[in-house]
């Protein structure tokens, strides 16, 4: 039976748990649970972190842990009793873990280490923690440590600043909002800006010395000096060497100079380095008998302490050692070195230098000892300041004498040359005895018995400056002595040292004075008996210096030998100071109390310190036994040494004298004579014309009180309590001097003011004093009565005004307020002194904390019933004036700012102040105030500047306080502020307060930790509902009132609606329909609401706000939660219901968009994604929204987009639109985006500047040409010649550029977006894209998939069915598309360069082709031409490319079925269209070599013989087919008739080929010439028919053409019709290209696969699924080139070895990916050129890519057919340019009938240039001599072999106006331009009816086609008429045999029209939206 736990709550998973059995709860180590039940051995609980899923698991997985439980019941909380530190640092630990990993993933390792290492730290401190084995102090240190580090990873990671006090986390609720702040404040403080230390330590370490010549002991004495006063700062440091140059003791090579002040590091301030070495008296000497060994200099090193200032690391540093050129100047080789007086010294060594490590630390000794506890366990020596340093701690125990062996002056002695003088220290004790270890060398040796100088070689005035350490204990200092013995150390004999002399010195002299400091000259007294001096005593007597000398001894003053010594004390217990002697030893000369008095004050600081506590007993002995003699004086002493403790250095002294006061103090009659002096002092203030004085006795103020109260506690004590009236009258009449001194206004210079300020500072010291003796009440009476006595006049210039409220902060802070008994006396006064202050903006500050002292106290004690009265007043004198200041400084910013601005909210109210607040407001006017200005401070508060980023803490407290509030408030706004009595602006204040509230960023829970997320919900629930839900009531109430805030409020609640909170959006997204309902009733529609609600929503969804679900939810017919429809059910049961559903439409739709543009902005790099996406949204604007501004908008971030991205051209053409809006006027336009105010024609010229600029970056010269003319034009009206000729040269600079510079042709790719994962703008669409530069079919795939990572690539070309478009999926579906030019006006012209023509095969499609091949019926295997069909699919964009983007969508679809017959009728034509262009060139001399043309004709000629042609014979001729097809008879003729064409033109390439072919392919071609005669036979032709023969026109350049004009014209259904229709090949004009050999295939199981590959080119067209292919090269070709059979090696041909065969392996859906044929490799570049390897050609059955079934309309010639009637669209080399008088340019108006270009007569079209890169030609276009339709896309065949491949989606063209037809030639020019006669009579006409069809199309496909509005071909420009250049012939080099000839056309400028067809009709494509003029 499961039974709840009483105390088994809470504990920690100790191991894994599967949970396995039934209702188990899986655990995981180290998950901490909460228990809820028991049941035999298992508990039943929660994993905290996940509390809704409960479950059972085993007891014994669990380890209990002792917690608190709130709430037991159902919903109780269990908080762990364990340390408030081991709790957090289990949260923040378990919150990092989860971040560590993160930061892994985001590959920031530096952190990432960095953190692991903290977190190991911390755990490693949590065991020392949880073990309890920790003594006090380093716990504390531990949590220190801890909370450090906890603070240090919350801030790497960006978390929250957690409030501790003491280590421990601060509960918000249980201290005020402000002291709150103060401790944020105060950790914020302390991690931006630490404290700088004032104490700092030079931690050194010497490592070795290196020089060439040791060999040597030596002594290295460190010490710190200040070179700008010339004298050591610091003890010497001494490390002795070995010869080495080694530390001899390793364990004191480091030391301390410690205690050094913030004003030692300067830069004079250096480290000095003494070196002495230990050996022979000369360096060089001979090594002698002698042991004896000398101290002898050897160098100097200094480093400026300033070197270390700038790194606090540990450094090494060489320290370059330089000796002296003479020894006498040794005492000052350091200030030589700094000063450099380079004379003086030199280095002693090139390499010699002294390697020391130095460090500086900061802090006091204990810190270091903490942090560097490493550098204290090395034994470390301290060396200490010379003197005390800044402070000076009570119990420092110091008694060191430092003596500095100064100079000396020696007489010869009776020796020629001076003395090597010895100089060697004792200390002796009163007895004689040396003092055993009391001479040290300096500080890291231990003390010796005695010490030896070092030796001066031949000086009898030697200068040592060497300084000894006597640290000799103080109970030995009388009596003791130092002796200086003297002697001569000889360099002969055995080197002894002979004593020669003595000096002494005592070190304390009779009167207890120790021995003074400073230089003293000592008595040199011969002595030459080691053994005299051993007794002391024979000559202590004697004097020892000669300062002391009395003036009888004129001899011993003579003696020319002296001795000096500096002496210098540093003692805690010692003095030199006789004044202070005779003040201590008083009673001794009572005569000169007054003297020593008054010298009192002339005593060092530090010598009175020392002996503090016997003299205050002297001073208070002397007031007990004369008072009225010396009371005065005793008094003033006692103000001294009161002062003197305030100061810095002895301030730390203060507790000894506190110490004095409570234990030593015995002065029970003292406060009498106390009370009565500074009584009299403070009644003389006012009078006194001096006030320094006076002002020193107030600073005292506080331990005068002191002592006054505990010596009247000592006579209370000792009497009993006697003489307590006079006491408290004494004490009245004290205060009411005081009273009346302080209430005293200054004048004049104000120096009372000044005094008064001394007192107001030292005031609130005493209340504690006095609560000792008087009761709360009565000291309360005395401090309130004070410090109102103050004047209330305010003076800003008087120094009292900012020190009255230091008192007032203080008495707050002060024990006596925080007694409720007596705040209520003094409330009332601290109040009045506060709101002065904060009316007159005065010393804010000073005010916010005083405010916060006093709210703190109120928030402590908020259980007390008497708080209520003291909240009333503090709301009544404080909250209006409080409100009004922080509005004003909110305008002028203070440091007060934020403290002031949350005092307000620490003052609890209950709802009886609140009602109290409310009616205390008389009028509405008052009311209405207060609410504007407690809604505007809320505003502020909440503002994100307001705290830093990381005070989350902070924040929601704040906020639960502004809420509650409100709360409170709402209720006054409903009763006074409604009906009759609405206030817009109250309402208005009030409702943009809650919208900012709820859009905080530190209330969007969602971007919190589930833990962070569930401990605010916990502590405060959601704050934005409950506002929310305040609003929506609020709003209820308004009645008709709400359309005051319509369209105004809409935004703001709209900005609340998209927070992602569910409640809140139910709750807050009807009112749109309130508003929707009011704006009708008002106005009969509600285009406001509608045009706010796009406005806004643009905005928000742009700065990241809403969500899928918001759009979901915005149109969901769902009811909402509670009472509440949604907005959709709503609106549909209003009248106006289909205007509402129309807006929530629009808006959905907008938000679609809108969401779909802010996913794409995400994203790193410019993709298609992003573009299209702002394209979608730019056309929603313009067509749905009329959004003009929002359109101009979004067409400069796609503008900024495509430049990012270097699609120059899309660029242009976005640009282009706010262009098209503006007009050539001078109307003003304001600033916009990054336009200045400018006029209108400024604008648009420069637009128009930017986007020729882009256009020439684009290479889209043609376009950039039009906009340069309109520009000029612009230029020639207004006369700006400058311009106009900057202009003109610009448009020639681009015309050069279209010469002279090559083009890119780019592919076109159908994408198929299926499935409900796309963006809204993709979904279930299909488009055409623009490819990049280079950019093949699986680079394409390759770049989409990395756009959609998640998509998933569709293996066919068919269209999907619905379970594909409902997938909750992404399905990518792409392939190859070829491009259908809608005017071949300048393709057709002959002599136009390839240059010009490739613009217009890629520039403005709007329609693209795919074909699919299928089998028909039986498949017939020896002939698969027989059933052989092609399924052709044509596309219609919404808008051309290129465009405003690389991709638009596909506006509709049409499918027609292409005939076998057909087929093989365009496969033949573009065979001969492509032997035509081979045998050109090479006529003309354009091709380099004679190879493509070889190939090629081996290709036909071979696969000829094979039965290429035979095929098709076999197919269409025999009669089964023509009795079966009756009504195809024309088209077998056509069929028979290019067969016999073909024949022709191959004996004309022949005769071609011979006469260029070189001579190592003779055989070939004899081989060549040899099939061609076979071929002729299995054709049975003997000899031309006559109606080839008598083809009348030679072809101007010598090349055949092919006429597709003698097919019967087959009409084209209306639109509408079915979308497949069978139709024969001549309304199908060819599109795919093929070689001839294409009918010697077999039907093979390839035509199972479609596989269509021209062997010529290894084009290979796979158009089914195959296992190599991959997943986007799907099985229907994105090629129009589709394959009817198998070539001729799949058959076997003998002629073809096996590796010519095609495979799948080659076949894919793009028509560049295929192998390029290495027998037709690009003639004009050679380069590219691949070796022949195949020879035979494989003429396959295709389809015409570039025009479809209505498009092309062919009529048969009556009587001939002609080689010459295709123009080929190939790219020419590039040609002289004298060749062409100008090229094309891009199309103009139309012209008038007699215009002189429209009987330009063609030229020969010459080879296409192609990108070296593309393996494939260009499709060729038809001849302009041709009849085509001119508005219409034109027949466009291909070259088969290496120049096509099938699909050249490169190669496009297209012609937005048509420029006409022509008329037949007429008179004598109407031959060839060479002037040659034509070989043939003309061939006939062209009929009429063609024309006047294509000239009827040619106006709907203007309209139906125009370019959109951003087309630079939209524009028309009336100006001159330009006709279109004139074609030069180019006269054949070679007379070959004849040719069919081409047929003369003409073009008329005005067909007639043809009654026998009436003109198509075709809908006009209309415009987005009309011509507007841009205001912007």
């Amino acid at each position: 039976m499961w039974i709840p736990t009483e105390h088994e709550k809470y504990g920690v998973v100790l191991a894994s748990f599967r949970g396995t059995v039934q209702h188990g709860l899986p655990l995981e180590i180290g998950d901490t649970v909460q228990i809820l039940e028991k049941c035999e051995g298992w508990y039943r609980g929660f994993v905290l972190k996940n509390p809704n899923a409960k479950g059972i698991f085993p007891c014994s997985y669990i380890h209990l842990k002792n917690a608190h439980i709130k709430n037991k019941g159902q919903f109780e909380t269990v908080i762990p009793t364990e340390d408030s530190v081991i709790t957090e640092m289990t949260s923040t630990l378990r919150e990092w873990g989860s971040m560590w990993k993160q930061l892994y993933v985001r590959n920031e390792g530096d952190l990432f280490h960095r953190l692991w290492h903290v977190m190991n730290e911390i755990l490693d401190l949590r065991r020392q923690v949880l073990v309890g084995h920790l003594t006090h102090d380093r716990m504390r240190d531990v949590k220190q440590h801890i909370t450090a580090r906890l603070d240090w990873g919350n801030e790497q990671l960006g978390l929250d600043l957690v409030p501790r006090r003491e280590f421990s986390m601060v509960d918000p609720d249980e201290i005020s909002v402000t002291e709150l702040y103060r401790l944020m404040e105060h950790r914020h403080r302390k991690k931006e800006t630490p404290v700088p230390a004032s104490t700092h330590h030079l931690f050194v370490q010497v490592k070795s010395l290196m020089s060439s010549n040791l060999g040597e002991e030596l002594d290295v004495f460190l010490y710190i000096y200040d070179g700008r006063e010339s004298r050591a700062l610091s003890e010497r440091f001494f490390v002795r060497l070995n010869k080495n140059g080694l530390p001899k003791s390793p364990e004191r090579q480091c030391t301390l100079f410690v205690d050094l002040g913030s004003s030692d590091l300067r830069k004079d301030v250096y480290i000095v380095a003494h070196i002495i070495r230990i050996g022979r008296m000369g360096a060089g000497e001979k090594k002698n008998q002698s042991t004896v060994q000398y101290r002898r200099p050897f160098g100097c090193a200094v480093v400026s302490i300033a070197d270390l200032l700038t790194a606090d690391c540990k450094d090494d540093h060489q320290l370059k050692v330089y000796a002296c050129n003479t020894e006498s100047e040794w005492y000052q080789i350091h200030d030589n070195i700094i000063r450099k007086v380079n004379s003086r010294y030199n280095l002693s060594g090139s390499n010699t230098g002294l390697s020391v490590s130095m460090q500086l630390l900061h802090g006091d000794m204990e810190q270091l000892r903490r942090e560097y506890m490493v550098l204290f366990t090395r034994g470390v020596s301290v060396t200490k300041k010379l003197g005390f340093s800044d402070i000076i701690m009570p119990g420092e125990m110091r008694n060191d004498l430092y003596v500095t062996l100064e100079r000396g002056e020696f007489e010869k002695g009776g020796k020629s040359v001076a003395r090597n003088v010895e100089i060697t220290v004792y200390a002796l004790d009163i007895d004689g005895q040396i003092l055993k270890g009391q001479v040290a060398a300096g500080a890291g040796e231990a003390g010796g018995d005695e010490y030896h100088s070092f030796v001066l070689y031949h000086n009898n005035s030697p200068r040592w400056s060497e300084q000894i350490k006597l640290p000799i204990p103080v109970d030995m200092f009388r009596g003791s002595h130092v002796r200086f013995e003297f002697r001569h150390c000889s360099t002969k004999d055995k080197g002894e040292k002979k004593l020669f002399g003595y000096s002494f010195v005592p070190l304390m002299q009779e009167d207890g004075r120790t021995l003074p400091d400073g230089t003293h000259e000592l008595i040199i007294h011969k002595c030459e008996d080691n053994m005299f001096l051993q007794d002391c005593t024979r000559y202590l007597k004697l004097p020892f210096s000669k300062g002391n000398l009395p003036g009888n001894n004129q001899a011993v003053k003579g003696s020319k030998e002296s001795f000096w010594i500096t002496s210098f004390l540093c003692s805690t217990k010692l003095t030199q100071n006789g004044d202070m002697l005779d003040l201590l030893k008083w009673r001794g000369h009572p005569e000169r109390i007054t003297d020593s008095l008054s010298k009192l004050k002339e005593i060092d600081g530090s010598e009175i310190v020392k002996f503090l506590q016997d003299t205050l007993d002297t001073l208070f002995g002397i007031l007990d036994e004369s008072s009225q003699r010396y009371g005065l004086k005793v008094f003033d002493s006692l103000v001294h040494i009161i002062n003197l403790l305030q100061d810095s250095k002895f301030q730390h002294f203060k507790p000894v004298m506190d110490t004095y006061i409570e234990s030593h103090f015995a002065g029970a009659l003292s406060y009498r004579d106390l009370i009565k002096v500074l009584k009299w002092y403070v009644d003389r203030i006012i009078d006194a014309e001096h006030q320094d004085h006076f002002q020193q006795v107030l600073k005292a103020t506080e331990y005068i009180f002191k002592y006054i109260i505990q010596s009247r506690r000592l006579f209370s004590l000792a009497t009993g309590g006697q003489h307590e009236d006079e006491f408290r009258c004494c004490m009245r009449e004290l205060f009411y001097s005081i009273r009346f001194f302080l209430s005293q206004e200054s004048k004049g210079s104000m120096p009372v003011a000044h005094t008064q300020a001394v007192f107001l500072r030292t005031f609130p010291a005493v209340y504690g004093e006095l609560l000792k003796l008087f009761s709360v009440r009565e000291v309360a009476t005395f401090v309130h009565d004070t410090l109102g006595s103050l004047p209330t006049t305010p003076n800003p210039d008087c120094p009292l005004e900012a020190i009255k409220l230091q008192c007032i902060a203080r008495t707050v802070e002060s024990q006596l307020y925080t007694n409720p008994e007596s705040r209520c006396i003094l409330l009332p006064v601290v109040l009045r002194l506060l709101h002065a202050h904060m009316q007159e903006q005065r010393e804010l500050v000073m005010c916010a904390s005083i405010l916060t002292s006093m709210l703190s106290l109120i928030k402590k004690e908020d259980t007390d019933a008497t708080l209520s009265e003291e909240v009333d007043l503090i709301v009544e004198k404080l909250l209006g004036v409080l409100l009004t200041t922080i509005l004003e400084i909110t305008n002028r910013p203070q440091p007060s700012g934020n403290t002031l601005r949350l005092q307000f909210q620490d003052v609890t109210m209950s709802d009886k102040h609140y009602q109290k607040l409310l009616q205390r407001f008389t009028s509405k006017d008052d009311l209405r105030d207060f609410l504007l200005q407690i809604f505007t401070v809320f505003r502020i508060l909440i503002r994100p500047e307001m705290f830093p980023k990381d005070w989350t803490v902070m924040r929601l407290v704040t906020n639960n306080v502004i809420i509650t509030t409100v709360l409170y408030l709402s209720d006054a706004l409903r009763k006074d502020f409604l009906n009759d009595k609405f206030d817009y602006k109250v309402w208005d204040s009030y409702f943009y307060l809650s919208v900012i509230f709820i859009n905080q960023p530190c209330l969007q829970l969602e971007t919190f930790s589930p833990s962070k997320r569930k401990k605010v919900l916990e502590k405060y629930g959601d704050m934005r509902v409950m506002m929310g839900c305040e609003i929506f009531s609020m709003w209820q109430n308004l009645g008709e009132h709400k359309l005051n805030f319509i369209p105004a409020m809409i935004g703001p609640f709209l900005e609340v609606t998209l927070v992602p909170q569910p409640d809140l959006r139910n709750v807050m997204i009807p009112i749109f329909h309130d508003m929707m309902d009011w704006e009708q009733r008002r106005s009969g529609n509600f285009k406001q609401v509608e045009a706010k609600l796009i406005d806004k929503l643009d905005s928000l969804m742009s700065e990241g706000k809403g969500d899928e679900t918001y759009r979901e939810l915005f149109n969901s017919i769902i009811p909402l939660f509670g009472p509440y429809p949604s907005l959709l059910k709503k609106i549909e049961r209003e009248t106006w219901r289909e205007s509402g559903i129309s807006l929530i439409a629009t808006v959905t739709r907008l938000m679609e968009r809108l969401l779909d543009y802010r996913d794409c902005m995400k994203l790193g790099e410019v993709d298609g994604k992003k573009i299209g996406c702002t394209v979608s949204l730019l056309n929603f604007y313009k067509t749905e929204l009329n959004k003009e501004e929002m359109y101009i908008r979004y067409i400069h971030k796609l503008y900024d987009l495509h430049l990012k991205a270097q699609n120059y051209t899309e660029a242009s053409y976005t640009l282009l639109l706010y262009d098209e809006l503006l007009e050539w006027s001078e109307r003003p336009l304001r600033e916009f985006l990054n336009y200045p105010m400018q006029s209108e024609w400024q604008r648009k010229e420069y637009l128009h500047l930017t986007i020729i600029e882009n256009f020439d970056r684009g290479k889209s010269w043609e376009n950039g040409i039009i906009l340069c003319r309109e520009l000029a034009d612009q230029y020639e009206a207004y006369y700006d010649y400058r311009n106009l000729s900057k202009m003109r040269m610009k448009e020639a600079s681009l015309y050069d550029k279209i010469m002279d510079q090559q083009r890119l042709e780019p592919e076109f790719f159908r994408v198929g977006f299926y499935g409900k994962k796309f963006p809204f703008f993709l979904r279930n669409k299909e488009f055409v894209c623009r490819g990049h530069d280079y950019e093949r079919l699986e680079a394409f795939q390759q770049r989409m998939l990395n756009e959609f990572p998640h998509a998933i690539a569709m293996q066919h070309a068919n269209q999907p069915d619905q379970t594909i478009y409902q997938a909750e999926a992404q399905y990518l579906q792409i392939y190859a598309v070829t491009p259908i030019p809608d005017s071949q006006d300048v393709l057709q012209r002959d002599g136009v360069p390839d240059n010009i023509k490739s613009f217009y095969k890629v520039n403005h499609i709007w329609r693209f082709r795919y074909d699919r091949p299928f089998h028909k019926g039986t498949k017939d295997k020896e002939n698969e031409f027989k059933s052989l069909w092609v399924e052709r699919t044509t596309l219609t964009l919404v808008q051309s490319l290129p465009g405003i983007s690389r991709w638009f969508e596909v506006e509709k679809r049409e499918l027609v079925e292409v005939s076998p017959l057909e087929n093989a009728i365009e496969v033949i034509e573009n065979k001969n269209l492509q032997l035509r262009t081979l045998i050109t060139q090479c006529q003309t001399r354009q091709m380099q070599n004679i190879n493509p043309l070889t190939m090629c004709l081996n290709g036909v000629i071979d696969a000829a013989v094979n039965g290429g042609l035979a095929r098709y014979q076999e197919a269409f001729f025999v009669k089964d087919y023509i009795v079966n097809h009756p009504e195809d008879g024309d088209k077998i003729g056509r069929l028979r008739e290019l067969m016999f064409e073909q024949a022709h033109i191959l004996e004309f390439g022949l005769a071609v080929h011979e006469k260029f072919v070189p001579q190592d392919m003779r055989p070939l071609h004899k081989k060549l010439v040899d099939q061609f005669h076979l071929m002729k036979s299995s054709l049975g032709i003997q000899e031309f028919p006559a109606y080839v023969r008598a083809s009348p026109i030679h072809f101007t350049n010598g090349s055949p053409r092919t006429c597709r004009n003698s097919a019967p014209n087959i009409m084209c259904p209306p639109e509408g019709g079915r979308v497949v229709a069978r139709r024969s090949p001549l309304t199908y004009p060819a599109v795919n290209r093929y070689s001839s050999s294409s009918l010697s295939s077999q039907a093979s199981n390839e035509v199972s696969n479609i596989t269509g590959q021209s062997e010529s080119s290894d084009e290979v067209f796979n158009m089914q699924p195959s296992p190599s292919t991959s997943s986007l090269s799907s099985n229907h070709s994105a090629s129009p080139n589709v394959t009817s059979s198998a070539p001729s090696s799949a058959r076997g041909s003998p002629q073809l070895p096996d590796k010519h065969k095609h495979s799948r392996e080659n076949a894919c859906l793009s028509p560049r990916d295929r192998p390029c044929s290495a027998i037709y490799p690009n003639p004009l570049d050679p380069t590219q050129r691949m070796n022949a390897h195949q020879m035979g050609d494989s003429t396959l059955p295709r389809s015409e890519p570039n025009i479809s079934a209505p498009d092309k309309v062919v009529r048969p010639a009556a009587s001939s057919w002609s080689l010459d009637c295709v123009k080929e669209a190939s790219t020419p080399p590039q040609p002289a340019s004298d060749r062409f008088l100008c090229p094309p340019v891009p199309p103009r108006p139309t012209y008038s009938v007699g215009s002189p270009a429209k009987n330009t007569r063609s030229q020969s079209p010459i080879t296409t240039l192609r990108s070296p890169q593309k393996n494939s030609a260009p499709p060729f276009t038809p001849s302009p001599t041709e009849c085509q339709p001119a508005g219409l896309v034109s027949n466009s065949p291909a070259l088969s072999g290496s120049y096509s491949s099938g699909i050249s989606s490169l190669s496009r063209c297209s012609v937005s106006e048509a420029s006409g037809t022509e008329g037949p030639p007429t008179g004598p020019g109407s031959g060839p331009p060479d002037g040659n006669p034509p070989l043939l009579p003309p061939s006939t006409l062209l009929p009429n009816s063609a024309s006047e069809r294509g000239l009827d199309e040619l106006g709907p496909r203007r309209d139906s086609k125009t370019p959109p509005p951003y087309s630079v071909f939209e524009r028309s420009n009336p100006r001159r008429p330009m006709p279109l250049p004139h074609s030069l012939s180019v006269p054949p080099q070679v007379d070959p045999p004849a040719l069919p000839p081409k047929p003369h056309q003409m073009r008329c400028a005005k067909p007639d029209v043809d009654p026998r067809r009436p003109p198509p009709i075709e809908t006009p494509r209309p415009r987005v939206l009309p011509r507007k003029v841009s205001q912007l």
